[in-house]
């Protein structure tokens, strides 16, 4: 009883979920901390306060009082971690059931998704089984088996955590849902089915009473506590993954789906009753990969195959026919739910556009981070003026991790372990690039004067020597 008193009491002095490091991307998603005192350079050489040695997982930091939470992949066990800020060291592992191995992306990991926390519980999502909950020791809460799923990459999305419910967004080729549960039990609050998504990994954001998710061709406003859509806007692209951003009354989201997305190169394929009429041979009424028509679309076939039967099928010719007819993009939308359709959209962008980097503003800024080459673009994100596109040239590299940002400065983090400290203002020219040499796939987190960065070998603290997040019983 005493250590729960005094986790209250620390809890009570800790930063709220809209200033905490508490679940992927920071405050609702931002990427931004408002903090101070974080270093200009990422470096292990001058202001590398601890590393510790790591099991394998993309799953980015999620801090909370003096605590660090992360999952990983721990030879065959799924486990979750929960790390000192002070100095690195484990103050409990948690092995997760595994009863299934999932086909995953190149670029996807059995521990990609990032927990989710709160003064009450810890939360995190393991595709390969499902939620689970523990409170600050380690204590195990709940459980709630889910899936197996059906996404071409594996599933990325994280939870999060909002009032007394959890959150997790379950997209896939068929049968995509959200699902709302009690934070203190796992029991369903509401599942809210999304049929027209499909392959992305987008974790939602909160805005007012809405919970905003973007998916294949729409952004959804859902009720948080009843799980109604409130409102819906088109225009994306069929493929999402990235966190949506707020600002100055916009959401910005950005969606990339395939080169054949870009403006200018998109394709038109014929209807389904054409192409069945002109090239069915079996007269099965659907489509196998031998009958495909030779276009550009032929490549698209075991993608849009829902059924992976070999087939394609009325349904399945559809979304291949919406997903070549959407467009890559960065699109802004006022946030009004009872706005018009078409008064909803305020600007886009179509060029270069990023698959899995998440925008960030920072002091009126707008960061477009494209994985390939590290190009990087800035705008104004009331207008979508554009205001410079280029790379740093000493980090040219492919971004996986999305960019963050904090008292003044943006940071990056390539694939191979370029970290890069931009200055706020949308200047390209870098307070400092090193090289890590170890390969980068999770965002860092930021936090009381400090940036905790997570490699596939280890986990860093770089910044200032002592921590000023007040400390929770360790018990």
């Amino acid at each position: 009883m005493l250590g729960w008193i005094v986790l209250c009491a620390v809890a009570a002095t800790c930063p709220g979920d809209d200033e905490g490091w508490t679940r992927f991307r920071g405050p609702n998603g931002s990427g931004v901390a408002r903090v101070t005192g974080l270093p200009e350079a990422l470096d292990p050489a001058t202001n590398l306060v601890w590393r510790v040695p790591l099991a394998r997982g993309f799953s980015s930091p999620v801090l909370f009082a003096d605590r660090i939470y992360l999952t990983a992949e721990e030879g065959d066990e799924l486990v979750t971690l929960s790390l000192s800020q002070v100095d690195g060291r484990t103050l409990w592992k948690r092995v997760a059931p595994r009863p299934r191995r999932e086909k995953l992306d190149g670029r996807n990991d059995p521990a990609s998704p990032s927990a989710a926390v709160d003064a009450d519980v810890v939360i995190v999502f393991f595709p390969e089984f499902g939620l689970l909950a523990y409170d600050h020791a380690g204590t195990e809460l709940w459980r709630r088996e889910l899936g197996p799923f059906d996404n071409v990459y594996g599933m990325g999305a994280s939870p999060i955590l909002a009032g007394k419910a959890a959150y997790l967004a379950c997209d896939q080729q068929t049968g995509s849902f959200l699902l709302a549960v009690d934070k203190r039990t796992g029991a369903t609050l509401w599942r809210a089915e999304r049929p027209e998504a499909k392959s992305g990994h987008c974790t939602p954001i909160v805005h007012a009473e809405e919970l905003l998710l973007p998916g294949s061709f729409y952004l959804d406003a859902y009720d948080l506590a009843t799980g109604v859509r409130r409102w819906r806007r088109s225009g994306l692209s069929f493929e999402m993954k990235s966190v949506p951003v707020i600002t100055g009354g916009l959401v910005l989201v950005n969606g990339y789906g395939s080169p054949m997305n870009d403006p200018g190169n998109q394709i038109e394929v014929e209807s389904f009753e054409a192409v069945v009429a002109a090239r069915d041979a079996d007269g099965d009424g659907a489509i196998a990969k031998d009958e495909m028509p030779a276009t550009r679309a032929a490549a698209w076939f075991d993608f849009v195959d829902l059924g992976s039967d070999g087939r394609l099928d009325a349904r399945d010719w559809s979304y291949l026919s919406d997903a070549l007819a959407s467009q890559n993009g960065l699109l802004a939308f006022r946030l009004d739910g009872g706005a018009e359709e078409s008064e909803a959209l305020a600007w886009s962008y179509r060029r270069s556009i990023p698959q899995l980097p998440s925008p960030v503003v920072l002091d009126d800024v707008l960061y477009l981070l494209n994985d390939g080459g590290g190009l990087l673009l800035t705008f104004r994100p009331a207008t979508g003026e554009l205001l410079e596109r280029g790379r740093v040239a000493e980090a040219i590299d492919t971004y996986y991790a999305s960019p963050v940002a904090g008292d003044g400065k943006v940071y990056l983090a390539s694939e191979h372990g370029s970290l890069v400290v931009l200055p706020a203002g949308g200047s390209f020219e870098p307070l400092s690039v090193v090289e890590l040499d170890e390969n980068v796939y999770a965002t860092p987190a930021l936090a009381q004067g400090r940036v905790f960065v997570r490699s596939v070998e280890a986990l860093y603290a770089f910044g200032a020597p002592e921590p000023k997040a007040p400390k929770a019983d360790e018990r």
